[in-house]
């Protein structure tokens, strides 16, 4: 009875673990034997995630909804301060480019009434007087953009560009009218005062005044040409003095490689220009008056060309 009893259980035991059939007969009733512990029924559910998990995730796709829900009005006010500047921009560089069409209408004038002065030996007084006559007009059209520029303070540079070119060439006129009366150089301190810009949130730059001067120096070789034809044969010599010293005086400087330096490097062609009249006018031997000094310092330019 007991043996029939302990084979009964060995098969209830062995057939769930061993459900093949075919399993060799000698080895189906034998207990399944395995180094591994035994598996506990309750461990399965360990494998599921805990009641609190839900909660987690909830909680945490709740904080990225508020913050993507926050985060468009935040987006649409930045840009909209944006949007706000960039018309302010427009609406003052537009003034600003209205002022400048001013001084170049002022300057064109200028310039017009200027050009006289090639035509004749002896420069006329009015012509002078006529183109000194658009200064005040100036001054009062950079008194006008200075008070633009006042609502911006601290943007000089922003809007520069705008008005960069025009002082330039209101420059390089200031500086020709100043050497006809004078023979000399137009200072920057002077240039500042005849257009009222002694401001110091609004001033005249330093690289507009020697790019000015630039232009001025382009327009020698011509004036001397014209001057030799009317019979004035002492003016190269005196405009050749003078472009040595501005010529000197640019090497002075520690110019990059940008619009200024360009320009300088053109005066040097000016310079070279001027001393092929002079060299004409004195070997034809039209020079009336006689300069010793002034003709051993022309001759030393030549050497470095």
């Amino acid at each position: 009875m007991k043996s029939w009893f302990r084979n009964a259980y060995i098969t209830l035991l062995s057939r769930p673990i061993n459900p093949n059939p075919n399993f060799p007969s000698n080895f189906r009733f034998l207990p399944f034997i395995s180094s591994s512990p035994p598996l506990h029924p309750f461990r399965k559910s360990q494998t599921f995630r805990s009641p609190t998990a839900p909660l987690c995730i909830s909680s945490m796709a709740g904080g990225d909804s508020h913050a993507l829900n926050s985060s468009p009005p935040s987006l649409e006010k930045q840009f909209e301060v944006f949007r706000v500047q960039l018309d302010e921009s427009g609406s003052l560089r537009d003034r600003i480019r209205g002022v400048v069409n001013e001084i170049e209408s002022a300057t064109r004038l200028m310039h017009a009434g200027l050009l006289l002065v090639h035509h004749s030996r002896a420069i006329p007084v009015e012509v002078v007087e006529k183109a000194k006559a658009h200064i005040s007009v100036l001054k009062e059209l950079y008194g006008k953009l200075a008070e633009v520029l006042c609502e911006c303070h601290g943007q000089y540079y922003r809007y520069h560009g705008d008005w960069r070119s025009a002082t330039q060439t209101v420059v390089s006129l200031l500086a020709f009218m100043h050497w006809l009366e004078t023979g000399s150089l137009l200072m920057h301190t002077e240039a500042e005062e005849k257009l009222g810009l002694n401001n110091s949130d609004f001033g005249l730059d330093v690289e507009d005044y020697l790019v000015g001067i630039c232009f001025m120096s382009n327009e020698m070789p011509r004036f001397v040409v014209n001057q030799v034809t009317a019979g004035d044969y002492d003016c190269p010599r005196k405009v050749l003095n003078f472009l040595t010293d501005l010529h000197a005086a640019f090497r002075m400087l520690n110019l990059r490689n940008d619009f200024l330096r360009k320009k300088f490097d053109s005066m040097k062609y000016d310079v070279k220009r001027v001393e092929e009249v002079h060299y004409d006018v004195k070997i034809r031997g039209l020079t009336t008056t006689g300069d010793s000094t002034g003709d051993q310092v022309i001759q030393e330019p030549s050497v470095g060309n």
